[in-house]
């Protein structure tokens, strides 16, 4: 497990260079990216197969939510691109890559997590019935808040952070990947 821990910790610090080197991904071709992801095949393997979620597969490994995200569900899955990792603070990344800080990434991690699928169709219906506004509660058991920002569904946490859906609907056999451009907290960090 320690060896993980540091192979994700290097390659938080790495990743920055390695995607200069090779062409990050854009918002523009995520699109793309999930529209590449198999409905027949899981979660978990389709995120392990996209080349915009290289640190989400990495932390849902770390966090041992493999085989729940490989096989139950059905979920629906805010994904946070690469793009959205790297823009999150390294000195966040690295205090919840430590191993003593395990359930902390999982409580991160599951934040981003609904039970059941939720198609942006349905996300919106609940907005509408919400007069604009809809409440979901996370795998990790606080809720997010979702709302519109012209024409983005914006996702918000408790403490003002935001994130937008970028791509949206990549269906799974055992749920729905959102690809969203930030990472939101479910408590300080």
């Amino acid at each position: 497990m320690k060896y993980l821990i540091s192979s994700i910790s290097l390659f938080f610090l790495l990743f920055p260079l390695i995607s200069l080197a090779q062409g990050n991904p854009t918002s523009t071709n995520s699109a793309v990216l999930l529209s590449k992801m198999d409905p027949e095949k899981s979660i978990i393997k389709n995120t392990q197969n996209s080349k915009n979620h290289r640190t989400l597969s990495a932390v849902i490994k770390a966090t041992d939510l493999e085989e729940t995200l490989g096989y139950d569900g059905p979920f629906t899955v805010f994904a946070p691109s690469d793009k959205a990792f790297e823009e999150f603070s390294l000195r966040k990344a690295l205090h919840l890559l430590d191993s003593e800080n395990k359930e902390d990434l999982k409580a991160l991690l599951t934040y981003h997590i609904i039970a059941g699928k939720f198609t942006t169709s349905q996300i919106l219906r609940a907005m509408c019935r919400g007069n604009g506004r809809a409440t979901f509660t996370t795998v990790q058991g606080k809720e997010v808040v979702v709302t519109m920002e012209g024409i983005d569904i914006v996702l918000t946490d408790d403490f003002g952070n935001s994130a937008k859906i970028t791509t949206a609907d990549a269906n799974q056999c055992n749920g729905v990947i959102h690809e969203i451009d930030s990472v939101i907290v479910p408590h300080q960090m």
